[in-house]
């Protein structure tokens, strides 16, 4: 990438197509990481097969092949299977969930859909490919679960002892709730676990009028007998998230219900499936507090199935990726600007913030800032920092994609953090997109975490320190060996410390 004075104007040089092959082409030819984030992609596993780490340890056994039907034809909300919660499409919330479980080996996604299937495979999971006859909107899902377990090449006999059937449409899925469903089939304790709501709500159902007049019917209670809430023994909504399955018995049943059948409790807040737009608009007003909840185990489940430690908290998300690019208005900035009497701008900055982006630059993660502005101000703050720099950027999802391209980084191994409209192009690109608290709300919705600092306050500090601590998680597990992928070599507009002290050694003895 061309660079002057740290930073400059961005030109788009690639047309779309190109751009797009240049990324689907460095997706499927850089390695999968083995303990990645929430985002990265993962290689394959045999069912049963733990996660190798340094000094040949293993995490842990999974015994679990989870599979997500996913079609691309929907009569009631068109493409909702992408449709974004929280930050992310449905279809990758689920594989998230599913490989933050712990009891689940491979996570397989069948689909007749090629976006929905780069997305599945960018968030992590292996893609069956969905037939016609079986994509139609009559068809079962239980058709597409038996497809995708014949074409992963299992059978009764040779299958994994648990098949999880996950629903996309479910977009608040706790991985321990996907353990605790596994381990009492694996166990034997049941044949199937689904997922079910605790309920206390008093049924009924209208039908025509008939000779006495009646017009509703009670369905679960008598009508004359109202007993208080406290004395009535709870029934089960079926939330439809999840349902644990005996894969010999699946097999030779056909239907996901069979057997001995048992409920796992899930909290009434994740009881929430898609089906149109209303739902999906009450999904969106529910992130923000249902995914604060969840962020924190899904975190440190993330982290020990790569063996590393990580303590559950819902502000500390496990940030693994290798980018970080950010806005410069409103992030590196408090968004506002101080003019002097000869129309001279100045800007309020962070030293956190600088010192942050040094600590990302030791480690070896690229740096990326994108400006809508062409602005002396921003070329001066990049150069000050040493980071790469792009200004007067009409697209900034375009203007990633080819960085991220000319530097052979996965789009779902970028953080991106902003804070107005024009950032969402690269928000709904990235795989962690961030933004910080006083954000717009278009660009909130698009979140899959919100810093608690604001612009030119530390934003830039606390996303630094959040993917610092998560890189040295996995190291530490890794025995301190170098990421898969990861490049030691030296890069003159970015030497690490390290480099940098070797450079300073070499220039003394010579």
């Amino acid at each position: 990438m061309h660079r002057a004075d740290g930073c400059r104007e961005y030109v788009r040089d690639m047309s779309s197509s190109e751009l797009t092959e240049a990324t689907a082409a460095d997706a499927t030819t850089r390695p999968a990481q083995d303990g990645a984030g929430a985002h990265g992609e993962r290689a394959a596993r045999a069912p049963g097969e733990g996660v190798a780490l340094g000094g040949g340890r293993v995490a842990r056994a999974a015994v679990a092949i989870a599979i997500i039907p996913a079609r691309g034809g929907s009569q009631g909300l068109p493409g909702k299977n992408l449709a974004r919660v929280g930050g992310a499409p449905l279809v990758a919330r689920a594989v998230h969930a599913a490989r933050a479980a712990e009891r689940i080996g491979r996570v397989v996604v069948t689909t007749d859909d090629a976006e929905i299937a780069e997305v599945a495979r960018r968030a992590g999971a292996e893609i069956v490919d969905r037939p016609a006859e079986l994509s139609g909107a009559t068809a079962s899902s239980e058709s597409a679960v038996l497809h995708a377990l014949g074409e992963s090449g299992f059978d009764a006999a040779s299958g994994p002892a648990v098949t999880v059937f996950i629903q996309a449409t479910s977009p608040f899925i706790d991985p321990a709730d996907l353990d605790a469903a596994v381990l009492r089939v694996e166990q034997g304790e049941r044949d199937v676990v689904f997922a079910a709501t605790p309920t206390h709500g008093f049924l009924w159902r209208e039908r025509a009028d008939d000779a006495d007049g009646a017009s509703a019917t009670g369905v679960n209670h008598d009508p004359t007998d109202r007993p208080r809430r406290q004395d009535r023994e709870p029934e089960y909504l079926e939330t439809g998230a999840f349902y644990a399955l005996r894969t010999d018995g699946f097999l030779l049943a056909r239907h996901r219900f069979f057997g001995r059948i048992g409920i796992q409790r899930v909290h009434p807040d994740t009881a929430v499936e898609i089906d149109d737009a209303a739902d999906l608009a009450r999904a969106r007003a529910l992130a923000p507090r249902v995914d604060r909840r969840l962020a924190g185990t899904v975190a440190a489940m993330l982290a020990r199935r790569s063996g590393a430690a990580w303590v559950a908290d819902p502000r500390h998300p496990f940030i693994d990726v290798d980018a970080v690019a950010t806005d410069f208005d409103g992030v590196h900035t408090d968004d506002t600007a101080t003019v002097d009497e000869l129309g001279r701008e100045s800007v309020r900055v962070s030293r956190a913030d600088g010192a942050g982006i040094a600590r990302l630059r030791d480690a070896g993660v690229p740096v990326l800032i994108l400006s809508a502005e062409a602005n002396p101000v921003v070329s001066r703050r990049a150069e000050k920092l040493g980071v790469d720099c792009l200004q007067g950027v009409d697209d900034k999802g375009a203007a990633l994609r080819e960085w991220a391209a000319a530097r052979g980084i996965r789009l779902d191994r970028v953080a991106y953090v902003g804070n107005d409209r024009g950032d969402i192009p690269a928000l709904d690109l990235a795989g962690w997109p961030i933004a910080v608290p006083d954000a717009a709300p278009d660009a909130l919705e698009r979140a899959r975490h919100v810093l608690e600092r604001h612009g030119g306050h530390g934003a830039v500090r606390e996303l630094a320190d959040l993917v610092l601590a998560a890189r040295a998680a996995t190291n530490a597990a890794a025995g301190g060996a170098p990421r898969e992928g990861e490049s030691r070599e030296l890069d003159p507009a970015h030497p690490t410390r390290e480099q940098r002290g070797a450079i300073a050694a070499a220039s003394v003895t010579t």
